[in-house]
């Protein structure tokens, strides 16, 4: 569950939003680490320790990224696989004692926006922004225009509330059952953190993953 922490009498911010900030510097640095661990790494030798990792990881992202968006290029493997690294940590640093910045809606709701920016940005790049729009809001149907710009708000609702809601709902059930029974949570400790952080947490990354790739693959012509 989130909490704020109070700078004076008035001003707050919630640790979620700065465990976000802290995780995104860590992350920069850590990419930054691995990309100089590449460089000096020989091409004609087998890959190993943490860049034999990173290569693996990479490579089933960008092969994941091009099944679902149809597209052989690859162009899209880049933000999908930073936003993945992201919200994975991000969803697990429960484990560690630490708010889930994904428990704080104001997060959800940047990453959802970003990344229907995104997507836009994608489409009209691709297709110019009046095929764009054509295609969005009237497609074969004009008629459908009412329908299709609420679907399209929607997006927005149905990629921050279902990342906001399951990490939250873990972090509140697993205070309430603190609260309820007492040392008794100990035991069980090991099995809540297992199902909702580590479980529920990598399921929420697939999803809110994988719907942007499909809506990706949607949106943008395919190039051979």
């Amino acid at each position: 569950m989130d909490i704020f922490i109070l700078l004076d009498g008035e001003t707050f911010i919630s640790a979620g939003v700065l465990n976000s900030v802290g995780l995104v510097l860590l992350l920069s640095l850590l990419f930054i680490f691995v990309g100089r661990a590449f460089k000096k790494a020989d091409p004609n030798e087998p890959s190993k320790g943490l860049v034999l990792i990173f290569e693996i990881i990479v490579t089933s992202i960008d092969s994941l990224c091009k099944a679902l968006t149809s597209d052989p290029t690859g162009r899209f493997s880049p933000f999908i696989g930073t936003l993945i690294f992201y919200l994975a940590t991000a969803n697990l640093l429960g484990l560690i004692g630490l708010t889930a910045p994904t428990s704080n809606y104001t997060v959800t709701l940047s990453l959802a926006l970003f990344s229907l920016t995104y997507l836009n940005f994608c489409g009209v790049k691709a297709k110019g922004l009046g095929t764009h729009l054509k295609d969005t809001f009237l497609g074969a149907f004009p008629a459908l225009l009412p329908l299709n710009i609420v679907g399209e708000f929607s997006k927005i609702l149905s990629l921050s509330f279902r990342l906001f809601g399951n990490i939250l709902s873990g972090a509140i059930v697993t205070v309430v059952l603190t609260r309820l029974l007492g040392w008794l949570i100990v035991p069980l400790m090991p099995f809540l953190n297992l199902y909702f952080d580590v479980f529920a947490g990598l399921l929420q990354t697939l999803v809110f993953s994988f719907l942007l790739m499909i809506w990706l693959g949607d949106t943008i012509p395919a190039e051979e």
